[in-house]
């Protein structure tokens, strides 16, 4: 399905109680999780809350719940992940006979309403017309009493996973993820803020990094020091402010569309990780892929980005590096400025460098080396489809184009490529099929 013909059914979902979905009676599992997905895109844009690692972390327990709500069903061909993933509890199994159509609705829907929760009345009105409507075809394909059954056989996985991630240490953001006080070491080569908005005084989410990840020798995803500070004009450090200086000053139309195509900022977009999970459900679709392989190939991914902010975080407040922008002004040109709004936040290592390195790596595991693909992500904001040889060439241009929007230092967008293929190995890692 083209992404314009959804958004004209959520754009009426934000403003009327109704959600056309797919043509026809009837519906497909995959069409269900399908659409249950590319809400979940909209919803991530129109929440608050829903920061990139907020985002992350939904992403990755909803790819969770889906899995594991097809894998509890005895004819499934997928492997619990429970005693893989970091902390999960085992599942218990599913009746046999259950369609995956209304079990994958019901695993969805709870998950849905419980982790956007706190959405607007527009998003809530958008997911009280998706139910209705799904649950209106599903009737019609399954008949209500196998709807039912399964229906509440997803709920209750997805009751598991719930409880399961409460205690992540992601599950409640205040002040949209600003602390009201924060002690953070200052002095030379300090981050400082870069906003003038008073709640950015304080830096998004400064605990993030001591949550739980998914795959547990994340841990070991550690990076090295960035360059040691110096206003010293013949250092190293100088010397990678002035390569940020210059890639702005010196830009050219195309590196200017690369760093606008991968801005995506929270509430004008589906954020950096959205921004991956379109490009699957992208593939997946152009696939026809089966409704097994979709909930694979949504878990690796949702958990890859989730932990890749968690190790990334970790990092940046380990570090607490100053922006580009803030150096720039102070020892080179005090009239400068990026091309790309200054995150509130820590600069090393790149956030959105450390979660494409993550999901390129899970998403080259999946489908192989040399994968071409088209990025349609942004498509109905103007932007021409990005033709890409490899999920790895992608993960490369996401990274560069920090640097072209003068956010970053090279050295962030270098590590955080590394760290995020180390996160996206780990991820690897799990067993996801019952041997045959």
């Amino acid at each position: 399905m083209r992404r314009r013909e959804l958004l004209a059914g959520l754009a009426a979902a934000f403003t009327l109680p109704a959600l056309p979905l797919r043509a026809g009676d009837g519906i497909t599992a995959e069409a269900v999780v399908h659409d249950w997905y590319r809400l979940i895109l909209e919803l991530v844009r129109h929440t608050p809350t829903y920061s990139p690692p907020v985002a992350s972390r939904a992403f990755g327990h909803v790819g969770l719940t889906l899995f594991e709500a097809l894998a509890a069903r005895p004819e499934s061909g997928l492997l619990s992940l429970a005693g893989q993933v970091n902390a999960l509890p085992p599942c218990a199994a599913l009746p046999a006979g259950l369609d995956p159509a209304a079990v994958a609705h019901g695993a969805l829907c709870k998950a849905v309403g419980s982790f956007f929760g706190n959405t607007g009345p527009t998003g809530q009105r958008a997911m009280a017309a998706m139910q209705r409507r799904m649950e209106e075809r599903l009737t019609t394909t399954l008949g209500a009493e196998a709807l039912t059954a399964g229906q509440r056989a997803g709920e209750q996985v997805f009751d598991h996973i719930l409880a399961f991630s409460a205690t992540d240490g992601g599950a409640v953001v205040e002040n949209m993820g600003f602390p009201l006080k924060l002690d953070l070491p200052a002095g030379p080569g300090k981050w400082v803020p870069t906003s003038l908005v008073r709640q950015q005084q304080m830096p998004l989410l400064p605990d993030w990094g001591k949550n739980r990840t998914f795959a547990a020798d994340t841990a070991n995803c550690t990076l090295s020091a960035p360059t040691e500070y110096s206003e010293d004009p013949s250092s190293a450090f100088h010397a990678e402010a002035m390569e940020v200086y210059l890639a702005v000053k010196n830009r050219t139309p195309e590196q200017e569309l690369i760093a606008r195509f991968w801005s995506d900022d929270p509430m004008l977009s589906p954020t950096p990780p959205g921004h991956w999970i379109f490009i699957a459900l992208d593939v997946l679709e152009g696939e026809a892929a089966p409704v097994e392989r979709r909930a694979e190939v949504l878990a690796l991914l949702g958990m890859a980005v989730a932990d890749a902010f968690v190790a990334c975080w970790q990092s940046k407040y380990e570090f607490n590096t100053l922006r580009p922008v803030t150096y720039i002004k102070a020892h080179i040109d005090k009239t400068w400025e990026p091309i790309l709004n200054t995150p509130p936040f820590p600069e090393f290592p790149s956030g959105h460098s450390t979660q494409s390195g993550a999901a390129a790596a899970v998403l080259t595991h999946l489908f192989g080396d040399n994968y071409a693909f088209e990025d349609r992500t942004h498509e109905d904001e103007g932007f021409d489809p990005r033709p890409f040889p490899s999920f790895n060439a992608a993960a490369e241009e996401a990274g560069i184009s920090r640097l072209y929007g003068g956010i970053h230092f090279m050295p962030a967008i270098k590590m955080g490529l590394e760290q995020g293929r180390c996160v996206g190995g780990h991820i690897n890692r799990l067993n996801t099929r019952k041997e045959a």
